[in-house]
């Protein structure tokens, strides 16, 4: 009886699978899992309203664009001033629609529901975050129109 070394079955198994057209999932670079991670527990502190969390983490000298290079607030005193009041508005909320990771760079398709000067609605947003050293360094964003809720 022939015996095939059991790593040999694998790798026949794996490339018969990648011929069949089943993909192979391999884990993320950790760059990008970091850069993920990072961009994750921002998005969860922005949902919960956590200003302290949601500074945390971004780097000291943070610097926020609206894209392409109008800044809107540099370091963490002016982020903090920026969205102290946004975080009091109880509407506030964010959903992904859509997220790119590559390497240390995290671009988020954004839905955002909260209450502009002229009542509540939703807009959608691009966030391009760029992570360095387990911060957001950069980020820049883009803002669709606003759009009212309906009349009840």
């Amino acid at each position: 009886m022939l015996r095939v070394p059991p790593a040999l079955l694998l790798l026949s198994f794996l490339a018969a699978a990648g011929a069949a057209g089943a993909a192979v999932v391999s884990p993320a670079p950790p760059a990008e899992a970091e850069a993920e991670a990072v961009v994750k527990a921002q998005l969860d502190a922005y949902n919960a309203h956590d200003l302290a969390a949601f500074v945390a983490t971004y780097a000291d000298d943070v610097q926020l664009f609206e894209h392409p290079a109008t800044l809107l607030a540099s370091g963490s005193a002016q982020l903090r001033e920026r969205y102290a009041p946004r975080f009091r508005d109880p509407i506030l909320h964010a959903e992904i629609a859509k997220r790119i990771v590559m390497g240390n760079v995290v671009v988020d398709h954004e839905k955002v529901t909260r209450t502009f000067p002229e009542g509540p609605g939703h807009l959608e947003a691009i966030a391009i975050y760029e992570v360095q050293g387990g911060k957001i360094a950069k980020a820049w964003l883009i803002l669709g129109a606003r759009v009212p809720a309906p009349a009840k």
